[in-house]
Protein backbone atom coordinates (compact mmCIF):
# COMPACT_ATOMS: atom_id res chain seq x y z
CA UNK A 1 0.00 0.00 0.00
CA UNK A 2 1.69 3.15 -1.23
CA UNK A 3 1.10 6.77 -0.26
CA UNK A 4 3.47 8.43 -2.71
CA UNK A 5 3.04 12.20 -3.23
CA UNK A 6 0.62 12.42 -0.29
CA UNK A 7 1.21 14.51 2.85
CA UNK A 8 0.24 13.07 6.22
CA UNK A 9 -0.07 14.71 9.62
CA UNK A 10 0.17 12.39 12.64
CA UNK A 11 -0.55 13.59 16.17
CA UNK A 12 1.02 12.12 19.29
CA UNK A 13 3.82 10.99 16.99
CA UNK A 14 6.88 11.20 19.24
CA UNK A 15 6.31 7.76 20.77
CA UNK A 16 4.09 4.69 20.82
CA UNK A 17 1.38 4.22 18.20
CA UNK A 18 1.87 7.73 16.83
CA UNK A 19 5.57 7.21 16.16
CA UNK A 20 4.94 3.81 14.61
CA UNK A 21 2.30 5.40 12.39
CA UNK A 22 4.64 8.17 11.28
CA UNK A 23 7.27 5.60 10.33
CA UNK A 24 4.88 3.18 8.61
CA UNK A 25 3.35 5.99 6.55
CA UNK A 26 6.76 7.47 5.66
CA UNK A 27 8.00 4.06 4.52
CA UNK A 28 4.88 3.83 2.34
CA UNK A 29 6.08 6.95 0.53
CA UNK A 30 4.16 9.71 2.30
CA UNK A 31 5.70 12.99 3.38
CA UNK A 32 4.90 12.95 7.11
CA UNK A 33 4.46 15.87 9.49
CA UNK A 34 5.23 14.37 12.90
CA UNK A 35 3.52 16.35 15.68
CA UNK A 36 3.61 16.05 19.45
CA UNK A 37 3.42 18.15 22.60
CA UNK A 38 6.94 16.86 23.39
CA UNK A 39 8.56 18.94 20.65
CA UNK A 40 12.16 18.02 21.52
CA UNK A 41 11.37 14.32 21.32
CA UNK A 42 9.41 14.85 18.10
CA UNK A 43 12.40 16.63 16.58
CA UNK A 44 14.75 13.83 17.60
CA UNK A 45 12.51 11.13 16.13
CA UNK A 46 12.01 13.13 12.93
CA UNK A 47 15.78 13.44 12.54
CA UNK A 48 16.17 9.70 13.10
CA UNK A 49 13.63 8.90 10.40
CA UNK A 50 15.17 11.42 7.98
CA UNK A 51 18.53 9.72 8.49
CA UNK A 52 16.89 6.61 6.98
CA UNK A 53 15.98 8.59 3.88
CA UNK A 54 12.35 9.19 4.83
CA UNK A 55 10.46 12.44 4.24
CA UNK A 56 9.60 13.58 7.77
CA UNK A 57 9.28 17.00 9.35
CA UNK A 58 8.08 17.89 12.85
CA UNK A 59 5.88 20.43 14.61
CA UNK A 60 5.14 21.03 18.26
CA UNK A 61 1.44 20.49 18.89
CA UNK A 62 -0.67 20.46 22.04
CA UNK A 63 -4.02 19.16 20.80
CA UNK A 64 -5.71 20.48 23.94
CA UNK A 65 -4.73 24.08 23.08
CA UNK A 66 -6.77 26.05 20.55
CA UNK A 67 -3.83 28.34 19.77
CA UNK A 68 -1.44 25.42 19.28
CA UNK A 69 -3.86 23.62 16.96
CA UNK A 70 -4.44 26.73 14.86
CA UNK A 71 -0.69 27.43 14.62
CA UNK A 72 0.18 23.86 13.64
CA UNK A 73 -2.55 23.74 10.99
CA UNK A 74 -1.28 26.99 9.48
CA UNK A 75 2.36 25.88 9.48
CA UNK A 76 1.65 22.42 8.07
CA UNK A 77 -0.01 23.60 4.88
CA UNK A 78 -2.22 21.28 2.78
CA UNK A 79 -2.63 17.82 4.30
CA UNK A 80 -3.96 14.82 2.36
CA UNK A 81 -4.15 12.42 5.30
CA UNK A 82 -4.80 13.23 8.96
CA UNK A 83 -4.19 10.54 11.58
CA UNK A 84 -5.43 11.59 15.03
CA UNK A 85 -3.45 9.43 17.46
CA UNK A 86 -2.69 11.69 20.44
CA UNK A 87 -4.26 10.36 23.61
CA UNK A 88 -3.86 10.18 27.36
CA UNK A 89 -5.42 8.26 30.21
CA UNK A 90 -4.89 6.96 33.71
CA UNK A 91 -6.59 4.12 35.53
CA UNK A 92 -8.54 5.61 38.42
CA UNK A 93 -12.00 4.90 39.89
CA UNK A 94 -14.56 7.39 38.61
CA UNK A 95 -15.47 8.53 42.13
CA UNK A 96 -11.85 9.64 42.63
CA UNK A 97 -11.80 11.80 39.48
CA UNK A 98 -11.91 15.56 39.72
CA UNK A 99 -12.86 18.15 37.11
CA UNK A 100 -9.24 18.86 36.18
CA UNK A 101 -8.81 15.16 35.38
CA UNK A 102 -11.99 15.12 33.27
CA UNK A 103 -10.92 18.24 31.40
CA UNK A 104 -7.52 16.76 30.56
CA UNK A 105 -8.90 13.40 29.43
CA UNK A 106 -11.67 14.90 27.31
CA UNK A 107 -9.50 17.75 26.03
CA UNK A 108 -6.82 15.43 24.67
CA UNK A 109 -8.81 12.37 23.64
CA UNK A 110 -11.93 13.96 22.17
CA UNK A 111 -11.80 17.73 21.85
CA UNK A 112 -8.30 17.59 20.35
CA UNK A 113 -9.54 15.32 17.56
CA UNK A 114 -12.47 17.64 16.89
CA UNK A 115 -10.36 20.82 16.85
CA UNK A 116 -7.57 19.63 14.57
CA UNK A 117 -9.99 17.97 12.16
CA UNK A 118 -12.03 21.18 12.02
CA UNK A 119 -8.86 23.18 11.27
CA UNK A 120 -7.70 20.93 8.41
CA UNK A 121 -10.99 19.85 6.87
CA UNK A 122 -11.79 22.99 4.82
CA UNK A 123 -8.72 22.61 2.60
CA UNK A 124 -9.59 18.93 2.06
CA UNK A 125 -13.11 19.93 1.01
CA UNK A 126 -11.72 22.59 -1.32
CA UNK A 127 -9.49 20.02 -3.03
CA UNK A 128 -12.24 17.35 -3.05
CA UNK A 129 -10.07 14.69 -1.46
CA UNK A 130 -8.72 13.57 1.88
CA UNK A 131 -8.44 10.74 4.37
CA UNK A 132 -9.04 11.07 8.09
CA UNK A 133 -8.14 8.19 10.39
CA UNK A 134 -9.00 8.51 14.07
CA UNK A 135 -7.40 6.25 16.65
CA UNK A 136 -9.96 5.62 19.37
CA UNK A 137 -9.90 2.60 21.70
CA UNK A 138 -11.85 -0.55 22.37
CA UNK A 139 -12.59 1.11 25.71
CA UNK A 140 -14.88 3.36 23.70
CA UNK A 141 -16.68 0.35 22.22
CA UNK A 142 -17.19 -1.84 25.28
CA UNK A 143 -16.04 0.18 28.32
CA UNK A 144 -13.03 -0.31 30.55
CA UNK A 145 -12.82 -0.67 34.33
CA UNK A 146 -11.17 2.38 35.90
CA UNK A 147 -11.25 4.35 32.64
CA UNK A 148 -14.81 5.62 32.62
CA UNK A 149 -14.29 9.17 31.35
CA UNK A 150 -11.54 7.98 28.98
CA UNK A 151 -13.95 5.40 27.56
CA UNK A 152 -16.59 8.10 27.19
CA UNK A 153 -14.17 10.35 25.31
CA UNK A 154 -13.10 7.51 23.04
CA UNK A 155 -16.74 6.59 22.41
CA UNK A 156 -17.19 10.22 21.37
CA UNK A 157 -14.45 9.77 18.77
CA UNK A 158 -16.33 6.79 17.35
CA UNK A 159 -19.56 8.77 17.06
CA UNK A 160 -17.67 11.73 15.63
CA UNK A 161 -16.08 9.45 13.01
CA UNK A 162 -19.39 8.01 11.85
CA UNK A 163 -21.16 11.36 11.69
CA UNK A 164 -18.32 13.19 9.94
CA UNK A 165 -18.07 10.35 7.41
CA UNK A 166 -21.68 11.05 6.41
CA UNK A 167 -20.98 14.78 6.02
CA UNK A 168 -17.79 14.49 4.00
CA UNK A 169 -18.46 11.56 1.68
CA UNK A 170 -19.87 13.87 -1.01
CA UNK A 171 -16.57 15.76 -0.99
CA UNK A 172 -14.49 12.64 -1.70
CA UNK A 173 -13.22 12.48 1.90
CA UNK A 174 -13.27 9.29 3.95
CA UNK A 175 -13.30 9.13 7.75
CA UNK A 176 -12.56 5.88 9.56
CA UNK A 177 -11.52 4.74 13.02
CA UNK A 178 -9.09 2.21 14.47
CA UNK A 179 -9.81 0.93 17.98
CA UNK A 180 -6.74 -0.63 19.62
CA UNK A 181 -6.86 -2.93 22.58
CA UNK A 182 -3.98 -2.86 25.09
CA UNK A 183 -0.84 -1.95 23.14
CA UNK A 184 2.82 -2.06 24.16
CA UNK A 185 3.40 1.68 24.51
CA UNK A 186 4.81 4.02 27.19
CA UNK A 187 1.21 4.74 28.26
CA UNK A 188 0.61 1.04 28.96
CA UNK A 189 3.96 0.79 30.75
CA UNK A 190 2.66 3.34 33.26
CA UNK A 191 -0.28 1.09 34.17
CA UNK A 192 0.18 -0.91 37.42
CA UNK A 193 1.58 -4.37 36.78
CA UNK A 194 -1.48 -6.16 38.21
CA UNK A 195 -3.69 -4.41 35.65
CA UNK A 196 -1.33 -5.25 32.78
CA UNK A 197 -1.34 -8.90 33.81
CA UNK A 198 -5.15 -8.92 33.91
CA UNK A 199 -5.32 -7.31 30.47
CA UNK A 200 -2.95 -9.88 28.98
CA UNK A 201 -4.84 -12.85 30.46
CA UNK A 202 -8.08 -11.52 28.98
CA UNK A 203 -6.67 -11.28 25.43
CA UNK A 204 -7.27 -14.51 23.47
CA UNK A 205 -3.92 -14.09 21.66
CA UNK A 206 -2.24 -13.74 25.11
CA UNK A 207 -0.10 -10.75 24.18
CA UNK A 208 -0.32 -7.00 23.78
CA UNK A 209 -0.46 -5.40 20.35
CA UNK A 210 2.73 -4.01 18.89
CA UNK A 211 2.38 -0.35 17.87
CA UNK A 212 3.00 -1.09 14.18
CA UNK A 213 0.04 -3.50 14.18
CA UNK A 214 -2.24 -0.56 14.97
CA UNK A 215 -0.46 1.59 12.37
CA UNK A 216 -0.93 -1.08 9.70
CA UNK A 217 -4.71 -0.83 10.21
CA UNK A 218 -4.51 2.96 9.90
CA UNK A 219 -2.45 2.55 6.72
CA UNK A 220 -5.20 0.45 5.15
CA UNK A 221 -7.80 3.15 5.81
CA UNK A 222 -5.47 5.84 4.41
CA UNK A 223 -4.58 3.89 1.28
CA UNK A 224 -6.25 3.53 -2.08
CA UNK A 225 -7.42 0.08 -1.00
CA UNK A 226 -10.02 1.81 1.20
CA UNK A 227 -11.26 4.49 -1.21
CA UNK A 228 -14.83 3.14 -0.93
CA UNK A 229 -14.67 2.55 2.84
CA UNK A 230 -15.91 5.26 5.20
CA UNK A 231 -17.48 5.52 8.65
CA UNK A 232 -16.02 2.18 9.70
CA UNK A 233 -14.69 1.13 13.11
CA UNK A 234 -11.96 -1.53 13.17
CA UNK A 235 -11.01 -3.25 16.41
CA UNK A 236 -7.36 -4.33 16.62
CA UNK A 237 -7.27 -6.10 19.96
CA UNK A 238 -6.13 -9.70 19.55
CA UNK A 239 -9.72 -10.85 20.06
CA UNK A 240 -10.21 -9.08 23.40
CA UNK A 241 -13.58 -7.64 22.40
CA UNK A 242 -14.94 -10.44 20.23
CA UNK A 243 -18.30 -10.20 21.95
CA UNK A 244 -18.29 -6.37 21.95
Amino acid sequence: MRLDRLRTMVTGAASGIGLATAEVFARAGSEVVLTDIAEDLAEREAQRLRSSGLQVTHLGLDVASDASVDAAAAKAGPIDILVNVAGWGKIQPFVENDKAFWDKVIGINFYGVVKLTHALLPQMIERKRGKIVNVSSDAGRVGSLGETVYAGAKAGVIGFTKSLARETARHGITVNCVCPGPTDTPLLAAVPERHREAFQKAIPMRRFAKPHEISDAALFFASGHADYVTGQILSVSGGLTLAG
